[in-house]
């Protein structure tokens, strides 16, 4: 990084009794030693020890009070921000070590970029390996046709485009706001650029929401409605979009990387899904509850 002072980041952690995760979270972001950080910590009104633990960081910009979901309490962090840049890092997962930097050197080398987004590593509740997701570019066609390829926690937007686009809609959708935002940048033809580098430790564990059946059956009601509201076909030929948007990402990874995924993601998660997780929240899945 140049002796120019780096892009202002702002991370933004949504959190609800988040006390057993929290802190490895927290302490992952200290670890970054980014010289131009904001991190805001929104807690949905926890009765754990959560709150204890957010006391002990002197550096956190942190609010507690009953919220309608992650998804709200994402927004409400969103529009306090004052950094250039915005992330999101939930209470269970943590960053890479010099991933901040890396950001930052990219935000300064691309001015144009509206957003960038890395790789994930996902992890179990112990923090144990289970699989590398890496991407080759973003592309809109991909991302319009199904497959969200800036994972939130490995996304960071400025704060120009949600000024531009807008935040996140969660009165409309539950578990896949993180989706409409990747489709409304695709269908709004943002600049989104990609680095290859590891981004964040995902964690999938019996606390979360990304591992239980009933939150991604919902997940993936929404993102029909979704693609459908974006013009995109339901029915045979928006199955057909699907299987071909996740081809030509295969072919993209092959060309640029010089490898692609020959176990789907999928295969990975499954022996760590569950019907039923333990996640709190502070708003209802329908039909899960």
């Amino acid at each position: 990084m140049s002796d120019a002072a780096p892009p202002k980041i702002t991370v933004v952690t949504p959190c609800f009794n988040s006390a057993r995760t929290i802190r490895e979270t927290l302490d992952s972001v200290v670890r970054q030693n980014y010289p131009n950080l904001e991190h805001i910590v929104i807690d949905g009104g926890s009765t754990d020890a959560t709150l204890d633990i957010l006391r002990e960081y002197p550096h956190l910009t942190w609010f507690s009070e009953k919220d309608d979901g992650l998804y709200h309490a994402m927004n409400k962090g969103i529009a306090r921000a004052t950094g250039e840049a915005v992330a999101i890092l939930n209470s269970d997962d943590c960053y890479c070590d010099g991933i901040l930097k890396a950001v930052g050197v990219a935000l300064a080398a691309h001015p144009e970029w509206d957003a960038l987004f890395g790789d994930v590593i996902y992890v179990d509740d112990q923090g144990g390996e289970i699989f590398r997701r890496e991407e080759a570019c973003w592309d809109a066609q991909i991302v319009l046709f199904g497959f969200g390829l800036g994972h939130h926690q490995a996304l960071f937007i400025r704060k120009r485009t949600y000024d531009k686009l807008g935040l996140l809609r969660h009165k409309d959708f539950k578990g896949s706001c993180d989706y409409e935002f990747n489709v409304r940048m695709a269908h709004a033809k943002c600049r989104v650029g990609h680095i290859p580098n590891y981004v964040v430790r995902f964690r999938y564990h019996e606390r979360g929401q990304s591992a239980d059946k009933r939150v991604v059956a919902n997940m993936a009601r929404e993102s029909l409605l979704i693609r459908q509201e974006y013009g995109i076909r339901g029915g045979l030929i928006g199955k057909l979009l699907g299987y071909y948007a996740r081809i030509k990402r295969q072919v993209e990874k092959l060309v640029i990387l010089g490898k692609c995924d020959l176990i789907p993601g999928t295969w990975h998660l499954k022996r760590h899904m569950r019907a039923k997780t333990e996640f709190t929240s502070n708003t209802q899945f329908p039909g899960s509850f």
